[in-house]
């Protein structure tokens, strides 16, 4: 089998600022002596808006790759760790009122069972399947590149907090995402050979300044999630909706590759979560959900929680992009050139 050659693994560049907070923030990380905003600057942002999630992403960036000529050292330093303390909770304040799930772990889990019937479903990938076009499949990479190039590196973060059935089964779902041991079978590395099959640059962090504050969103809650103990519950019904729902988003995506004529390599990541992920539903919904609310049944809440957040910011940015494609406009802050554009 050929290898496929690494993606670029450099630290992005700073993107430019969407607003106060987000400018503060870089300027802080440039090496400004102004002060930072205090928490009742940030408790009158939208907790939705592209200024302060570009914030709490530039913030929770610096526990991953970092920024390029960026000093590792801000990773920790007090004052940006207390506004992004702010910041996340107006974020996590709004995910509570706005979620609507309820407290019902395994109600909430079959909810995400129940697909449309036909072609009737509401989401991005319903519409490629269905009607999508060779541009529309290019920019819906570039937005969930934001997620597949991190692959599920903030999900590990829970591994210490857990233990027994939930750890075990949790750990062996991450061995498979992260290619059982096989580095041309990582899942962020079979997602870059899809970007190249569709003419995009698969250097990590290459399209956050195109992404829309929705899509910044749902890699925030990830980060969220994954970074605070007392989240640990949340975290896990986010992964566990995101398995659950991965296998037929997965068949109709891989079916939008090549309806467009993508390539292989485009169509193999999607074929390969069809298969993976439907042994990795079963696994989640009995072992690592099951595991973890045998040992702590106090969190059903906070699973069904983090399931009803994932699908809440996961419709409101199919909503965001499924209007503009409509209008036949780009879902991008700034559209892509080349193939299909």
């Amino acid at each position: 089998m050929t290898t496929l050659p690494l993606r670029v693994t450099a630290s992005p560049p700073l993107p430019p600022a969407r607003g106060d907070l987000s400018g503060a923030v870089i300027a802080a990380l440039r090496g400004a002596a102004s002060p930072l905003p205090r928490a009742a600057a940030v408790s009158g942002a939208d907790p939705y808006g592209a200024d302060l999630q570009l914030a709490l992403y530039l913030l929770y960036e610096l526990h991953y790759r970092g920024f390029a000529g960026i000093d590792d050292a801000y990773e920790w330093d007090p004052a940006l760790l207390r506004l992004r303390a702010d910041a996340e909770d107006r974020f996590l304040t709004a995910l509570r009122r706005d979620t609507t799930t309820g407290e019902n772990a395994e109600q909430a889990l079959g909810e995400l069972l129940v697909e449309p019937v036909g072609d009737s479903g509401d989401s991005m990938s319903h519409h490629l399947a269905g009607k999508g076009t060779l541009w529309q499949v290019r920019e819906y990479a570039a937005l969930r590149s934001l997620y597949h190039l991190k692959e599920a590196d903030p999900h590990l973060w829970v591994v210490p907090r857990l233990r027994g059935r939930a750890k075990a089964a949790m750990v062996a779902i991450e061995y498979d995402e992260f290619g059982a041991g096989r580095a041309d079978r990582v899942h962020a590395e079979l997602f870059a050979a899809l970007m190249r099959d569709l003419g995009l640059d698969p250097a990590y962090g290459r399209y956050l300044d195109a992404a829309p504050a929705p899509a910044l969103a749902t890699v925030n809650l990830m980060s969220l999630f994954g970074l605070h103990r007392s989240l640990r519950g949340a975290l896990v019904g986010h992964f566990a909706a995101v398995e659950v729902t991965s296998p037929p988003a997965s068949r109709r995506l891989a079916a939008a590759m090549r309806g467009v004529g993508a390539g292989p390599a485009a169509v193999r990541f999607y074929d390969e979560h069809v298969e993976a992920d439907a042994v990795h539903e079963q696994v989640v919904r009995h072992d690592v959900v099951g595991g973890l609310l045998a040992d702590e049944p106090a969190l059903a809440a906070d699973v069904a929680f983090g399931i009803g957040a994932t699908a809440h910011l996961e419709d409101r940015l199919a909503g965001e992009v499924l209007t503009a494609w409509r209008s036949g406009e780009s879902a991008l802050r700034s559209p892509l050139a080349g193939p299909g554009a």
